[in-house]
């Protein structure tokens, strides 16, 4: 078992990969064209208030007059309250681009996950993906619209202050924004120190995430091989990681914070001294030295602020890689052009155009090598006519699954032809040679939702009479009376209110109503009681009446009542024959028999001994 290594992504900023981002945000213009009209207008009115206080100093305080006041302060308050309103505004502006943001992430992401092979799940972690999909997507969206909205605000409050400081006393304007180049320079270093951390964080929590999965799924195992400390202990590591990390970020920003509120404090001390040597000398009035101060502390809480959402998207830089990076994951299966300009492609299919196949299949000269370089296949040639029942049999990873995966085209040879009715399945179209095909997993999936739902899942505009036919038709109709609400009755998440033999019974329900010419079914090797166990049987034999079918066999009742069995061993058919024929050859299918299947033949039933249910 290998496991997943994530990429080693990009040390610093990457402008190019938020470009792509903020094109996501791209449909929200007139969003964004209202939110930047507020933030001029309220960084205009925040760089207001230290020149009325000013005013307020100059006019009142320092001469003792009152008159006018009354007015000034119908002035100020109008100033409040228009300032409140257009806060109002942006913060519901920016709530809109986050929501928007976040739903057309998942959107593409989701579309793309659809798009991607077999491949692709069976190299990625599911809580990898699920991280992407979920927190990381929530974060970006929370990042790219308050991101934009807080560097808006930022940009337009220091320019607003720094254009009225210097309009009101130039030379004490440029001492106070001496303190801006330091700042600049410790904001960048301590940047890319909180950006490594964070993408370790990021990396280690959908660790976690994939841990937790594993945890869940695999909980009836664990609870059986007492496992329980091992695993604790192991999430333990990982979680000790998270934290190890997360703290030593926090550290990093915790340094940050009193650097920048120390650099403030200097720009506000040095307003005091140069500004308080400017009133003694009056050059200075008392009511500039109060707004300077005013000022200066104003200025640097959009600096600190933009400095924090330069962090955040430099955090947040770990999970916008990631969450790109599954975005612009290229499927290994696809259709050349002008294929999908005949048959269609998932999002648009042209079912007008597909044919039902007949059922023949060659295997030509196929070779197939994993990626690694693990080569499974080598120059496999397999001729099956329409119809036919394959049994594949052979020792763990002698290319059995390869052969079924390759069939259904969920894999591509690396060399060789695969032809459907003489044709390559290439030149037939993905989606056309998908809808000839009918597969139930040796673990059947079911989705969460009612009996009736997952068996309709194989035909979508089957009425409720053909669904409950194709569940007669497989033995499933007594099992389903039984349940509480009938077809009705929910499965649970991931079928987990039923048995094995129960979810796979509803798995050739749900295959048969969708009428395939190919049928594939990975058997499963887990034991069920007797009862399941005929039911299963008889619903293979109708299953598999009229259609070429592959079948990872496991069970003897199975094997023997197959057309054709074949023996894989190295990725080579080493026999080929019935049951009859191999076992009166005495070769390898007469020891796997005498070793594994002499023991089936007094306890399981076959379909030649049942009642005909």
């Amino acid at each position: 078992m290998h496991a997943f290594e994530e990429k080693d992504y990009s040390k610093k900023i990457d402008l190019g990969l938020w470009r792509k981002l903020l094109g996501y945000a791209k449909a929200y213009r007139r969003h964004l064209l209202g939110i930047s009209m507020v933030m001029v207008l309220v960084a205009v009115i925040d760089a207001s208030f230290p020149v009325m206080t000013r005013y307020a100093v100059d006019e009142f305080i320092v001469p003792g007059d009152a008159s006018g006041i009354g007015l000034f302060a119908v002035g100020y308050a109008a100033l409040v309250v228009t300032q409140a309103f257009l806060i109002w505004m942006f913060i519901s502006l920016a709530g809109a681009v986050e929501t928007g943001v976040c739903y057309d992430l998942r959107q593409r992401g989701y579309r793309r996950l659809q798009e991607l092979s077999l491949h692709y799940y069976d190299t990625t972690p599911t809580g990898w993906i699920m991280t992407r999909m979920t927190s990381d997507s929530e974060r970006l969206g929370e990042t790219i619209s308050w991101g934009i909205v807080d560097i808006m605000w930022g940009l337009t409050s220091m320019t607003a202050f720094g254009v009225f400081m210097l309009v009101m006393d130039w030379r004490l304007a440029l001492i106070v924004l001496s303190v801006v180049p330091p700042l600049a320079i410790l904001s960048y270093v301590f940047q890319q120190k909180i950006l490594k951390n964070q993408r370790i964080v990021r990396r280690t929590n959908s660790r976690i995430t994939g841990a937790l999965n594993e945890g869940i799924m695999g909980a009836k195992t664990t609870k059986t091989l007492v496992r329980e400390d091992a695993n604790l202990a192991e999430f333990q590591e990982i979680t000790g990681d998270m934290r190890r990390y997360s703290i030593r970020t926090a550290v990093v920003q915790s340094l940050y914070v009193p650097i920048v509120l120390t650099l403030g404090s200097v720009g506000t001390g040095l307003a005091l001294v140069f500004g308080g040597q400017g009133v003694l000398s009056g050059a200075v009035s008392f009511g500039v030295l109060v707004a300077f101060v005013s000022y200066t502390v104003q200025f640097f809480d959009p600096v600190r602020e933009m400095a924090r959402v330069l962090t955040e998207f430099q955090s947040a830089q770990a999970a916008a890689e990631r969450v790109m990076d599954m975005i612009e994951t290229e499927a290994e299966i696809v259709d050349d052009p002008e294929i999908v300009a005949r048959f269609g492609d998932v999002f648009d299919p042209k079912r007008e155009n597909w044919t039902r196949a007949s059922g023949e299949v060659t295997f030509r000269d196929v070779t197939f090598t994993y990626t690694g370089g693990e080569e499974v296949l080598r120059n496999f040639n397999l001729q099956v006519d329409a119809g036919q029942s394959i049994a594949l049999v052979g020792e763990t990873g002698s290319g059995k699954s390869t052969i079924v995966n390759l069939l259904c085209r969920f894999y591509e040879p690396s060399s060789g032809q695969i032809l459907v009715d003489g044709v390559d399945y290439r030149d037939r179209g993905l989606l056309q040679h998908y809808s000839n095909l009918g597969y139930v997993l040796q673990q059947p999936h079911l989705f969460s939702g009612s009996v009736r739902e997952n068996i309709r899942y194989g035909r979508l505009d089957a009425s409720d009479t053909e669904v409950e036919a194709a569940a007669a038709l497989v033995g499933a109709t007594t099992f389903i009376q039984r349940l509480e609400n009938g077809f009705e009755s929910e499965v649970g998440e991931g079928g987990s209110l039923l048995s094995v033999g129960e979810k796979q019974l509803v798995s050739f329900a749900r295959a048969i109503l969708a009428d395939p010419v190919f049928f594939v079914f990975d058997e499963a090797t887990s034991s069920i009681d007797t009862e399941a166990e005929r039911l299963i049987q008889n619903a293979i034999r109708k299953i598999l009446q009229g259609r070429t079918s592959f079948i990872i066999a496991h069970r003897l009742s199975t094997i023997r009542e197959a057309d054709r069995i074949l023996v894989i061993a190295d990725g080579e058919i080493a026999e080929d024959g019935n049951h009859e024929t191999l076992i009166a050859q005495r070769g390898m299918y007469y020891n796997l028999y005498m070793n594994q299947f002499a023991a089936q033949e007094e306890s399981i039933p076959v379909w030649g001994e049942t009642t005909g249910r």
